[in-house]
């Protein structure tokens, strides 16, 4: 079993179908991390527990989806010094996704947290391993890796659109 390095947080199960992109580029890039379900409102101690213990147990990035008033990020970021990366998560009744954007982003001067995009948890996986890439050699070799086999993939891409056509293509 690889040592967590990374803590990932949901607000509901409901949310794991939208945050299952960070966990999978975690594996895919080595790096260990634990996963759980928990709510702002619903177990604030819990969610305090948690943030607090996180450093000590040598968490380096926590990422936390959370949707609607999208407070879970925030509360996190709260209770301890690691980066928080927030994952603003469209819900059913949500504005597009925009209210929990705003929740994550508008954050108090001296509570910062990271932002991507909604529903963007496959970012979230990747600046987390950004993150502790820049202290890392061997996480940032597996990202230089990463990001070389994307390139390959848009320039073959590319190559074929080029020799065959658009029409081809649809």
């Amino acid at each position: 079993m690889i040592t967590p390095l990374v803590s990932i947080l949901m607000g509901s199960k409901s949310d794991l179908p939208i945050m299952k992109g960070a966990p999978e580029v975690l594996e895919e890039l080595g790096i260990g991390y634990e996963l759980t379900t928990l709510s702002a409102h619903r177990t604030p101690h819990r969610v305090m527990k948690l943030a607090e213990g996180a450093k000590k147990r040598g968490i380096k990035v926590i990422i936390a989806g959370a949707g609607m008033a999208a407070h879970l990020p925030g509360v996190v970021a709260a209770f301890t010094t690691l980066p928080i990366i927030g994952v603003p998560i469209k819900a059913g009744n949500s504005p597009g996704g925009l209210d929990a954007v705003l929740a994550i982003l508008q954050m108090p001067p001296g509570v910062p947290v990271a932002t991507v995009a909604i529903n963007g948890s496959r970012n979230a996986g990747i600046l987390a391993a950004q993150i502790i890439g820049a202290g890392d050699p061997e996480v940032a070799e597996k990202l230089a890796n990463f990001k070389e086999k994307m390139r390959e993939k848009v320039e073959t891409l590319a190559d074929e659109v080029e020799e065959k056509g658009y029409k081809a293509m649809l």
